[in-house]
């Protein structure tokens, strides 16, 4: 008979406590000592960890230290989407034994305290792959079709019956060029989808070979200042490292066609957005559709929001309902293969 075990349950609107719980209950059956606790984050903004004394190492995360020690207590397990993990709080819970972080990277947790502890870490890698390139899909059509455009038109009382003209109307996908820069879980599943509408596909990525379905489906590996200078579309979905920061900088903008749409669902710091505005508005590039930034919030003066060929969203590319139920399914089997002694799936 397994042995109940404590299990703490940081959740929040997104991500819900009770989410979380059910899929523990499913996967590790009845009987175990199980706290949840909501917090209020999308309504409310995250911390950053060089805002705050003793959250160094912590890129983003909710909460403070005291409030999360104190709810954590003497559980062994957490289980969590934003909590804060320090390392001056993993000295203070001597009990915790296994984190479950429900996100791509436990960008929350200090990993290198927590390894000295000997305490089990993963996280979901890939848990939102699905939505953000459904998105990334919709984004890249609503700026090539002209559905932004007319509809922000027909909100002013104007009737854009000139969209109808040959010189100004929206262009086909099976007509252009897309450029897919990153070709991990997100970039694989773009480039599916948009094989589907019969585009030319370019993928840049150092580090990959395309699947063979990709291959006998035309894709082609190609060198990003190829993809740039050859794209209509170049939307981009790497990791964030020193090599891929402001990997669209003003020299890769000028090597774009002008009338080129920039898709980033991915990561603010990907972009220099100053010279991103510099080509938007002296008409070096034709568009841009936007969901995450370098600062977020995004500030109520900020010069890109008065563009009128630029979209804006507040980095909701990878919110669905699907990514809540995967990501805490995918917890939960961590949390079951831990009380069984089994290794895990995603160790960090």
């Amino acid at each position: 008979m397994t042995t109940a075990r404590r299990i703490a349950i940081i959740g929040d609107r997104f991500m819900l406590p009770e989410v979380f719980r059910t899929e523990i209950d499913k996967a590790c059956g009845p009987g175990h000592d199980i706290r949840t606790r909501e917090d209020a984050w999308p309504d409310e903004p995250m911390e950053h960890g060089y805002s705050v004394a003793g959250m160094d190492g912590l890129k983003e995360y909710f909460g403070t230290a005291d409030d999360v020690v104190d709810f954590v207590g003497d559980a062994e397990i957490l289980v969590t989407h934003l909590a804060p993990l320090s390392a001056s709080m993993i000295e203070r819970l001597p009990a915790l034994k296994m984190v479950a972080v429900s996100r791509g990277g436990p960008v929350n947790v200090d990993v290198a305290a927590a390894k000295k502890k000997a305490i089990r870490l993963v996280n979901v890698p890939g848990r939102n792959a699905s939505a953000v390139a459904e998105f990334t899909i919709g984004a890249i059509l609503a700026e090539t079709r002209l559905i932004r455009l007319g509809h922000e038109a027909l909100r002013r009382g104007d009737w854009r019956g000139d969209l109808y003209r040959a010189d100004r109307t929206g262009r086909e996908l099976n007509e252009m060029t897309v450029g897919v820069v990153g070709y991990g879980a997100i970039g694989t599943r773009v480039v599916r989808l948009l094989r589907a509408f019969g585009c030319r596909i370019l993928v840049a990525d150092p580090y990959v070979q395309l699947s063979e379905e990709d291959r006998q489906a035309g894709v082609s590996l190609v060198p990003l200042d190829q993809l740039l200078a050859e794209a209509d579309v170049v939307t981009l979905h790497p990791r964030v490292t020193e090599e891929t920061r402001h990997i669209i900088d003003e020299a890769a903008l000028a090597a774009m066609k002008p009338d080129a749409l920039l898709v980033n669902t991915a990561r603010g710091p990907l972009v220099d957005y100053d010279a991103l505005y510099a080509a938007l508005s002296s008409g070096r590039l034709g568009g841009a559709m936007l969901d995450t930034f370098a600062v977020e919030p995004v500030p109520t003066d900020w010069p890109l929001l008065k563009l009128p060929n630029v979209t804006l969203t507040p980095h909701v590319a990878g919110a669905s309902v699907r990514t809540v139920t995967f990501a805490a399914e995918k917890s939960a089997e961590e949390v079951r293969r831990y009380i069984a002694g089994l290794p895990p799936v995603n160790p960090c």
